[in-house]
């Protein structure tokens, strides 16, 4: 957790922007504090995923449990994640082998939810060339003729599970841990829905976010809790859950039984990525850390999130965020730009939840309180449609946002994992 002026007026500070960085400039008369979580490993990652895997938080190892089993299924997080899966997969599939479970009979499925489906090229870099070598790698699709039904929970869900999951009398879930707003944290049973579940499933899941609100790395609320009567319905066997910084290093693992594993992860999770937000800033400039998390507006939202919750009401934010896949998602792009007035489908879509287009509402929540500047590679008439104003000349448009003598700023270089506190 780190809190901290940056010491020098007039300077620039570089922040990641795609997969490289840009000097950004202030020249306000106050120099700008800088918002940063902690980012150190604790060990090497050798080291980490060796001893979590050695000795679990709860339950068996990883290689007692495939004892006897005829097939295993490694769910993993997909691209837009930060989770290092190439640098755990081979030690799990050590540990399946000596197990006695062979590669022809481990399945590896890319837990996308609704997420694009990844090209060959893709796959091979989530899991690493000689990891796609070995064992079969397959994108999860989220159609209902690839998804078994296995039960509803109490509010409703209907429980569609990918089908070679279901079938799997070994199932393996990874990712990282994180806080998140819809559900409260990140990992755990995530892998699993909205990770490789129906699309009905998932935007019923996600559809209680209009009559209950979670609260940011607290997994103790009723759409997390809708979660975990799906994992009760399609057991996660062994959870191997990791917390990753913004460039894929890995800081630190967890291995184990599901709930005891994830809670120990959380903990940990809550101590890197919460830092104060008691102080209000004019103005925020902030990054998502560069990419996978600025590859789409989809994605960079949740840094404007993050970054809103550290500023003024009436104040502004610069958003940093290449968005090369624009929206990201059809169905936010659709809404987008078919909609007459922004203000109207956020009210519409309050009503009525629609996957994807729900960005629309998160938008809006913040535009209604904070002018938003975005510096993308978007084409400006669609940043205009979403609400954002597009910038141009970022020195030109940080000096004016800096023209006051009183003016106080924050940098955050890495917004998509520097979470306010006072939201927790």
């Amino acid at each position: 957790m780190r809190l901290r002026p940056n010491g020098k007026k007039g300077s620039s500070i570089l922040l990641p922007y795609g997969n490289s960085q840009i000097p950004v400039p202030w020249n306000g008369r106050i120099p700008p504090t800088v918002l940063e979580y902690r980012s150190a490993a604790s060990a090497a990652p050798d080291a980490l995923i060796r001893e979590a895997l050695r000795q679990p938080v709860r339950g068996k190892r990883l290689d007692e449990l495939a004892v006897g089993r005829k097939r295993a299924v490694i769910l993993i997080s997909d691209g837009t994640r930060l989770c290092p899966s190439h640098l755990f997969l081979p030690a799990l599939l050590e540990s399946l082998n000596r197990g006695g479970i062979s590669d022809d009979r481990i399945r590896i499925v890319v837990a996308l939810g609704m997420h694009r489906q990844h090209t060959t090229d893709e796959l091979k870099q989530l899991v690493g060339d000689s990891v796609y070598g070995r064992v079969e790698v397959a994108n999860h699709s989220p159609y209902p003729e690839h998804c078994v039904h296995v039960g509803t929970t109490r509010n409703g869900t209907p429980i569609e599970i990918n089908r070679d999951v279901v079938e799997a009398d070994l199932r393996i879930a990874t990712g990282g841990i994180e806080p998140h707003r819809l559900v409260g944290v990140s990992g755990g049973v995530k892998a699993l829905v909205p990770g490789v579940a129906s699309r009905r499933c998932i935007e019923t899941n996600h559809a209680l976010s209009q009559r209950y609100k979670a609260r940011l790395g607290d997994p103790d609320n009723p759409i997390h809790r809708d979660l975990e009567e799906a994992h009760s319905a399609v057991p996660i066997h062994f959870l191997f859950n990791v917390i990753a910084n913004h460039r894929r290093e890995l800081l630190d693992a967890f291995a184990g039984e599901l709930a005891a594993t994830h809670r120990r992860g959380l903990a940990a999770a809550r101590a890197r990525f919460f830092i104060p937000a008691d102080k209000k800033f004019d103005v925020v400039v902030a990054s998502t850390g560069g990419h996978p998390k600025d590859a789409s507006l989809y994605q960079a939202i949740k840094t404007l999130q993050n970054a809103s919750a550290f500023a003024k009401s009436g104040g502004s934010i610069m958003l940093l965020a290449r968005c090369e896949e624009h929206f990201g998602s059809g169905i936010f792009q659709h809404w987008v730009e078919t909609g007459q007035d922004r203000r109207a489908i956020a009210a519409k879509l309050r009503q009525q939840f629609v996957l994807g287009a729900h960005k629309v509402t998160h938008i809006d929540d913040i535009v209604t309180h904070q002018t938003v500047h975005l510096y993308s590679d978007m084409p400006e008439p669609i940043v205009e449609l979403a609400g954002l104003i597009p910038v141009r000349n970022l020195e030109e448009t940080l000096n004016r946002l800096s023209r006051s003598a009183s003016c106080e700023a924050a940098f955050m270089p890495y917004g998509a994992l520097t979470f306010p506190l006072s939201e927790s």
